[in-house]
């Protein structure tokens, strides 16, 4: 009875849910239809709305942040800990322990680990000034004094500050180690200054960390220093040392056994041998006055204190010298709190712009989770493109349409518009999560279309033909299933978008995207899509409508599409750093240095390994085997010297590379200030042009006066004739020029100089010994090293081949010991070899002939040497004349042409003298000022081969 009364229990229950479900149903069916019935009647507002909220949303987006992946918790804190630089270990070790007694305060410390230097096995290798604190945190369940990982990182920096002379940078442990391994620093964002004097590089490292700590969100800032490591100097009186008849090696010697100890004797203990090192105390050599007070013995048997003979100091030196991609580089790093990794880079990146002009050869990158966010976004520009093709092609092949696919397909931007604005709403930025969600997205969201569409085509092919009833019709009959679909998977990622867990701040922004991007796309594709479709399907009046938003559409991608063919002004700093990058002659030096860098581990080539097997009558009447195994090489000296010319062939790579930056910095200068030169010329045939305009109309009307006769008017229009004509020509060298300029600089970009002429400075050159530092005579001087590599090889040649075979053989029969022996009795014998080189006249021969190469190549030095400080002499002799030439230009010629121009006008226009009088004094004039143009353009031309001879 009981379990009959239950059954009957639960059918009535299920039917009575059943029955408020379908209430529900019916309610939602009358609420569409009702309101679809109404957008059908003002199908512009529904189109206009969405179209609205399409723009809203990537207006939103473009000024959302992004970042690589969202911040995770991971449970502890990694502190790196920062002494003042050459801080030695003892207080490193007083510091660390300072802090983490500090740090065991908080009661959600469990305990705290640290680590000075680097161990054993150099992993991670760090200076004595540097550690790294581990903080085990408790349970979030246990803490106290905070709630939130923030708010106990700002409370332990506020107590660790009372720790004097160290800096310290909260992070968390993986994070922090795959910073530091994927950027060599271990903050969030890395941004690298690279050039070639370190003086230069730590400069603008101060200022870019100066503008990284007003930016909101960037925290412990760090900047790499390259100096301050105290060293001691010695620096030898040369005349003083004479005086006691000493010499530098023997203070030398005296100063490196008192301090770093020398060997004197062995010790035995046992079978034991040790080395017994003398030097000074301990307690004798910890101050600068130990150095200046060693004695050293004179020939004499006299002994004088060192600083008789020298002077020693501690000065300040170069702590460390960090490179990449060949290329010194300096560090500055920060970590990322409270705001996304993209917008705090960009406000970086403007600042910088505003307060930082690098010199030529120096630009900055930036690394760290932001290149993450930089590389992801162009794999998301490959992944989400190809998902949408796919997604189109896999609705052509289920509906045979284009059109009816690109229906469908309009569910793709209407689910971003929730996507972005959710986003928004929820304070998260742009991620790769986020991203993934889009992707994701995109195909649920065409779900709804496909259900939609087909149950519309479905009702067309029962012969209903009227748009709006089947549109009506399929929607009341097809809103269950869109529903389903929508809230089924909303509701699925309920749970990750309001998650708080471990890897919850990754979930969230996949989440979120994929729920809010459902809803609108759900929502207004029930009423956007049967808007679409009747569109689509009627004819006539109806179809016309559609059309008036294409152009909308087209002026809106058309603003969205920049104009590449826009001219732009660039520095000469900013052309130079342009064609580095992007000029093909560079790329190809590069890789060329990258192919030879790879050929040096080919140096080693041995030929392969012969196995030889035998099978017969090999020793006696019995068939035998023998298995045999050698190998032949040159003589290791060959190898080693292949090695050698590999690694000159590699510097004399990186050589040519530094030569071909050299002259790409040339060549984009000369026309860089070449098109300044044009430039200029142009501004004064135009300025000439507006003053023989003016005259002439001027001219015209003493003509038409009787004022003046035909000559003037014909020899007025004759003259700007031709000033039109060179304005012509000027410009036709000019376009000529820019192209030259943007094939360096290998791009379709339309820039042209923001520089006004003017005089370059004077390269000063110190001795001649700085000419032998240009890259031709470098790789002149290479060459030369290349060449004894060479002949050194040759005659290792000499040297005998080496042969090693290995030999296993059956021998069946008795033996000499009447022993008979089966085959599954092995024999082995190693057999050595030495190939003797018996005629030595081949090989002489080429061991001459590269001793030719040497002499020819250190000739070559020697020549191009010379060459280069001749054109030195010779540019420099061409400065000191056209020095004196612009001088004269600048203190009379033009202040004098001025007053001469000045005064022509006022006599012509009081009728003094005639136009030909007056065209010839503004001809002067004019004449003075191209020639005062001509003059600083050679002068400039001249400073660019100077500083190319110089400092290239």
């Amino acid at each position: 009875y009981i379990p009959m009364m239950g059954a009957l229990f639960l059918s009535k229950n299920t039917v009575y849910k059943k029955n408020i479900s379908d209430k529900m149903m019916d309610f939602f069916i009358y609420i569409h239809q009702k309101t679809l019935g109404k957008v059908l009647h003002f199908p512009k507002t529904i189109l206009t709305v969405a179209f609205s909220l399409m723009l809203i949303s990537f207006f939103v987006f473009s000024r959302m942040g992004g970042e690589f992946i969202p911040e995770l918790p991971e449970g502890d804190f990694a502190i790196e800990t920062r002494l003042l630089t050459g801080s030695n270990l003892n207080t490193t070790v007083d510091a660390c322990l300072k802090s983490a007694r500090i740090l065991k305060k908080f009661p959600e410390v469990e305990k705290v680990v640290g680590k000075i230097g680097s161990g054993e096995i150099p992993t991670d290798p760090m200076p004595m000034e540097a550690a790294d604190l581990m903080v085990v945190l408790k349970d979030k369940s246990e803490w106290t004094s905070a709630t939130s990982y923030n708010e106990l990182s700002e409370k332990m920096s506020k107590s660790l500050m009372d720790v004097p002379g160290v800096k310290y940078s909260f992070q968390y442990p993986v994070a922090m180690r795959f910073n530091e391994l994927m950027t060599g620093a271990k903050q969030d964002v890395v941004c690298k200054i690279f050039g070639e004097n370190l003086d230069t590089l730590a400069k603008y490292s101060k200022v870019l960390g100066a503008v990284a700590r007003k930016i909101k969100g960037a925290e412990d800032i760090y900047v790499e220093p390259v100096n301050g490591l105290p060293q001691l100097i010695v620096s030898y009186n040369k005349s003083a040392i004479s005086q006691y008849g000493l010499t530098i090696a023997d203070i030398n010697r005296v100063v490196n056994i008192a301090f770093a100890g020398q060997s004197s004797g062995q010790v035995f203990e046992d079978e034991k041998r040790f080395d017994l090192v003398v030097r000074l105390a301990g307690e004798k050599r910890q101050n600068i006055e130990d150095v200046q007070n060693l004695l050293i013995p004179t020939p004499n048997g006299n002994q004088i204190p060192l600083h008789q003979v020298a002077d020693v100091s501690v000065k300040e030196s170069i702590n460390q010298i960090q490179r990449e991609d060949a290329k010194r580089r300096i560090v500055v790093g920060f970590n990322v709190k409270g705001r996304d990794v993209q917008s705090i880079v960009k406000d970086l990146q403007t600042q910088l712009g505003h307060q930082i002009k690098l010199p030529s050869g120096y630009y900055v990158t930036y690394g760290g989770a932001f290149e993450n966010l930089e590389i992801a976004k162009k794999r998301l520009s490959i992944a989400v493109p190809l998902s949408l093709l796919l997604i189109f092609l896999f609705l052509y092949f289920a509906f045979g349409s284009v059109k009816q696919g690109l229906l469908i397909y309009s569910a793709i931007p209407l689910s971003t518009i929730g996507g972005i604005l959710f986003l928004a709403f929820r304070g998260m930025p742009f991620s790769i999560s986020a991203g993934i969600g889009f992707i994701a997205l995109f195909g649920v969201a065409v779900l709804n279309g496909i259900v939609l569409i087909a149950e519309f085509n479905r009702l067309k092919s029962e012969g209903e033909t009227d748009a709006i009833k089947i549109v009506m019709l399929g929607t009341k009959n097809r809103l269950r299933p869109v529903l389903m679909t929508a809230f089924v998977a909303s509701l699925g990622f309920l749970p990750m978008a309001l998650s708080h867990g471990a890897g919850a701040e990754v979930q969230r922004p996949l989440a979120t995207v994929v729920i809010g991007g459902l809803l609108t796309a759900t929502f207004l594709t029930l009423f956007v899509l049967p808007v679409l479709y009747v569109f689509m399907e009627t004819n006539g009046r109806k179809k016309r409508r559609i059309n008036t938003l294409v152009p909308a559409l087209l002026l809106f991608l058309g603003m969205s599409i920049p104009s590449v063919n826009a001219q732009q002004e660039i520095t000469l700093n900013a052309a130079i750093d342009s064609a580095l990058k992007n000029n093909l002659t560079v790329k190809n030096a590069k890789l060329q240095v990258e192919l030879q860098r790879k050929l040096i581990a080919a140096s080693f080539d041995i030929p392969q390994t012969n196995i030889s097997g035998e099978y017969g009558q090999i020793n006696s009447f019995f068939k035998d085997t023998r298995i045999g195994v050698s190998q032949s090489m040159s003589f290791p000296t060959v190898y080693k010297n292949q090695k050698i010319i590999q690694k000159e062939t590699f510097t004399n790579s990186l050589l040519n590379s530094t030569k071909e930056e050299a002259q790409l910095k040339k060549e984009v200068t000369l026309v860089y200030y070449h098109l300044v030169y044009l430039y200029e010329k142009q501004r004064i045939l135009v300025n000439v042009d507006s003053l023989y305009t003016s005259f002439l109309e001027k001219v015209n009307l003493r003509y038409a006066k009787g004022e003046s006769n035909v000559l003037e008017k014909i020899t007025s229009e004759t003259q700007l004739g031709q000033i039109a004509l060179q304005q012509s020509l000027l410009k036709n060298d000019i376009e000529t020029l820019l192209l030259q300029f943007h094939f360096l600089l290998h791009t379709q970009q339309g820039y042209f100089p923001s520089t006004e002429i003017t005089k370059l400075d004077f390269p000063l050159l110190r001795d001649s010994s700085a000419l032998r530092k240009h890259p031709e005579i470098q790789m002149l001087a290479q060459e030369h090293i290349l060449a004894l590599a060479n002949t050194a090889l040759e005659k290792s040649k000499r040297l005998p081949n080496l042969a090693l075979a290995y030999n296993n053989q059956s021998m069946q029969g008795v033996g000499a010991n009447n022993i008979e022996y089966t085959r599954n009795t092995r024999f082995n014998s190693i057999q050595f070899g030495v190939g003797v080189p018996l005629f030595f006249g081949t090989q002489r021969a080429k061991i001459q002939a590269r001793q030719i190469t040497e002499m020819v190549t250190q000739n070559n030095y020697l020549l191009g040497l010379s060459t280069l400080k001749n054109e030195w002499a010779n540019a420099y002799n061409k400065y000191l004349v056209q020095e004196k030439n612009i001088a004269y230009y600048e203190d009379v010629a033009l202040k004098n042409a001025a007053l001469i121009t000045q005064i022509a006008n006022l006599q012509f226009i009081n009728g003094e003298i005639n136009y030909l009088e007056w065209a010839q004094l503004v001809n002067n004039n004019v004449a003075i000022q191209s020639n005062y143009i001509d003059a600083i353009h050679d002068f400039n031309l001249t400073i660019i081969q100077l500083n190319f001879i110089t400092n290239p």
